[in-house]
């Protein structure tokens, strides 16, 4: 098999409409993208502006630093040096990745959806058949993108995200543009969930998606498998 290649791309927005900071979820980077490396597979990091990943604060916090890949990130002046510096996704070639994977943090409500550049880049991922895969409010970018049929690439599709109720129990449903959950249920999409802030994520053939922070492994799991898939199909 040949070595897999997987392009993460990760928010550039820093502010959220009421003023807060925010970034992306330390967790929803760090995890998926040490089970990458752990597994073999060749991972760029890049961010839709370019430049230094903005981290949100509160996926700092004490609690988080228990998370087993974001204490490896703090001894990992590679993969800091990585976040401080990434190029801009639409500045580099993406033609030989066989993955794209897509963190969350409300920073990606911002300059995911809406994005003409990302949703090109999904869409050309979907016609050739590779993985695109999205965790908590990653699936943001997922609003976007068409099917080759024209209509929303998630309709009548399986998904995860971040659900309207965990957005509500973090109490930022009113700073976000719009509740992702309603937002893909009103595209089509077969959201699917588990309770609030338990792991759970989903594939529909070479889409994967994962529901909220905790389920950033489960995610990635999921994402090996597609790759493994999709080269032994090949």
């Amino acid at each position: 098999m040949t070595t897999p290649k997987i392009l993460i791309i990760a928010t550039s927005a820093d502010k959220m409409d009421n003023g807060e900071d925010t970034g992306v979820w330390l967790e929803e980077l760090t995890t998926p993208y040490y089970a990458f490396l752990d597994a073999g597979a060749e991972v760029t990091l890049a961010s839709i502006a370019g430049g230094k990943i903005p981290v949100d604060a509160r996926s700092l916090s004490e609690d988080s630093h228990k998370e087993d890949s974001v204490k490896r990130y703090m001894d990992d002046d590679v993969a800091q040096a990585d976040v401080a510096e990434t190029p801009r996704f639409d500045e580099i070639d993406t033609s030989g990745f066989d993955a794209l994977f897509l963190p969350g943090g409300h920073g990606t409500m911002f300059d995911y959806p809406e994005n003409p550049r990302l949703s090109a880049l999904i869409e050309a991922f979907d016609r050739a058949g590779k993985i695109i895969a999205a965790v908590c409010h990653g699936p943001a970018a997922l609003v976007g993108p068409k099917a080759a049929s024209g209509a929303p690439l998630v309709k009548g599709r399986k998904v995860a995200a971040f659900t309207d109720s965990e957005e509500r129990a973090v109490g930022l449903d009113e700073a976000v543009p719009f509740l992702l959950e309603t937002k893909l249920r009103e595209l089509g999409a077969d959201h699917q969930k588990a309770d609030d802030f338990q792991p759970f994520a989903v594939r529909d053939g070479n889409l994967v998606t994962g529901q909220n922070p905790q389920s950033a492994g489960k995610t990635a799991m999921l994402v090996l498998d597609a790759v493994n898939d999709m080269q032994n199909a090949a």
